[in-house]
């Protein structure tokens, strides 16, 4: 069969698909929607997003009516958000007496939010250019300013934003450090659903393809040569140990099991290395105590602190007995040999319905995190100053996956400071994701990340991405590692998402042109 054979089945096909109506079209959508998840962490299998974007593309190109462009994106989205998060019925199983029921509304439900998000993208897209080389740059802009309007909008959740995908595939990760994870969505995106050109008669299609293939190769190239051939230089005397206790969350549940588990983390943390280490990370909520009001529980940190070190630990904080209103926060807290409390944070990224309840007097459920008390939020981010550190951001749990918001530009940090609970997501994708998300703020940066999960994955990230120590998901234990030294700030790290919007703006404005210029043609 020769090469023109091959364009008209190709074309044919494609008629075919972007054709479809009714059922059949939501679930070819469906599918080229689960597609594009098993392009992400952990599988990150990227051909896929070519195939799932040109799909979705080609599609979109035959939608008849603004509202069935803006179904194609809904059920694309549907599908994409469903299958990308289906993790989150792990954390409504630690209770499943009182959390069981949701988890078809909550794994489904949460989907169909997401979904409207990229529903509304492609009714942009659309509305900025139909089909065609316009069409992919309009869809590529839309996709874009959707997530990042996801990012921020109800509290915001860009978890798995499409750059994620190339978390593990580092020359081209490195772009985050000029335009972010918002920007190089945009990028990806253009460049996957670019085949879709090529069911149209003619060689723009080929031309547009190749010269996007082409980019994107010259942006893994650059990428390369970016990335430095040997490690980092590191903080001279900082040699940390990160623990990982592997503490099954149904047990963190139980009062019997609070004292053991916080004797985990401290023989952990006592337990002889291969070098001395100087300061120990625990995971968030590792210390299940209000440390500032328990001075047993505070002796009994302090002594598992390096001598002039500190044990870092997550910990809720709650007001003085005498106070009132009664209020917790989820903490972090800095403890020297002495006993001291040197340096605490406040989350102030709360995860809604899990660390409180939006509209409480309204809805009649409770948080999934115990007590009856909502957490209240703290200021940040924030960098905090850390005796024998250098000054570092925290960042408690889901606080590490929002682009442009992990640290205090007025003061900016030498290092990313990540303490999780992953044990709500159990064995499943979640972990790794979480994972991908927080190692790709240590790129836009330009600052090295340590992070310490409950139960994985912990580890030591550089500013180029680069995993320098790390412990695998489900394992129990300590990793030790020096602390690499950062880079100088990023031009993202400078201008933040701005450049992102100004590159969604940019393939806007090129769409609307190319689309008239098509039309009058």
């Amino acid at each position: 069969m020769n090469s023109g054979a091959v364009a008209m089945r190709g074309r044919a096909t494609a008629a075919q698909l972007a054709g479809l109506a009714g059922w059949r079209r939501a679930a070819a959508l469906v599918v080229f929607g689960a597609l594009a998840t098993l392009a992400l962490p952990p599988i990150q299998f990227v051909p896929l997003l070519w195939v799932s974007f040109t799909g979705l593309a080609v599609m979109l190109g035959g939608a008849r009516t603004s509202r069935g462009a803006f179904f194609d994106g809904f059920w694309f989205g549907w599908a994409h958000g469903a299958t990308g998060v289906y993790w989150i019925a792990n954390a409504l199983l630690v209770d499943p007496a009182r959390f069981g029921w949701m988890i078809p509304f909550a794994v489904l439900g949460l989907g169909a939010a997401m979904a409207i998000y990229f529903g509304l993208a492609t009714l942009l897209a659309r509305l900025l250019a139909p089909a065609g080389i316009a069409g992919v740059l309009a869809l590529a802009a839309s996709w874009g300013l959707l997530e990042w309007i996801r990012g921020w909008l109800f509290t915001g959740f860009p978890w798995n934003l499409v750059a994620s995908a190339w978390s593990d595939t580092l020359p081209v990760a490195q772009l985050l450090a000029l335009i972010g994870a918002y920007g190089l969505g945009t990028v990806t995106v253009a460049v996957a659903a670019m085949p879709a050109t090529l069911v149209r008669p003619g060689r723009a299609g080929i031309a547009a393809t190749t010269t996007s293939l082409v980019l994107l190769a010259l942006v893994a190239l650059w990428g390369w040569a970016r990335l430095p051939e040997g490690p980092m230089p590191t903080v001279p005397g900082v040699r940390l140990r990160l623990v990982q206790a592997d503490i099954d969350q149904r047990e963190k549940y139980e009062q019997t099991n609070r004292a053991g588990e916080f004797l985990k983390q401290i023989e952990l943390t006592r337990a002889p290395g291969p070098e001395p280490i100087t300061d120990a990370i625990w995971p968030e909520t590792a210390t299940p105590y209000f440390l500032e009001q328990d001075p047993r529980a505070l002796a009994a940190v302090a002594s598992a602190v390096p001598r002039g070190g500190l044990v870092i630990t997550g910990a809720p904080r709650a007001t003085l007995p005498d106070e009132k209103p009664l209020r917790i926060w989820n903490s972090l807290d800095a403890v020297d040999d002495s006993g001291k409390i040197v340096a605490n944070y406040d989350k102030s990224h709360l995860v809604p319905f899990g660390e409180y309840v939006p509209l409480r007097a309204i809805l009649p459920i409770g948080k999934i995190v115990g007590g009856a008390i909502d957490f209240s939020a703290g200021h940040g981010p924030r960098t905090i100053d850390l005796p024998g550190l250098p000054p570092a951001s925290p960042l408690i749990c889901y606080e590490a996956i929002f682009p442009g918001a992990v640290v205090d530009a007025a003061h900016r940090p030498d290092w990313l400071l990540n303490v999780t609970n992953d044990g709500w997501y159990g064995i499943s994708s979640g972990p790794y994701q979480h994972f991908a998300a927080a190692r790709m703020r240590a790129v836009e940066e330009g600052l090295p990340l340590v992070r310490a999960a409950n139960t994985g994955i912990s580890g030591i990230v550089d500013p180029y991405g680069r995993i320098t120590e790390s412990l695998a998901l489900g394992v129990r234990g300590v990793v030790d590692g020096a602390l690499p030294k950062p880079l100088p700030a990023t031009l993202f790290a400078r201008l933040g998402n701005g450049i992102a919007l100004s590159l969604m703006a940019l393939f806007g404005l090129a769409a609307l042109f190319i689309g008239r210029r098509a039309a009058r043609a």
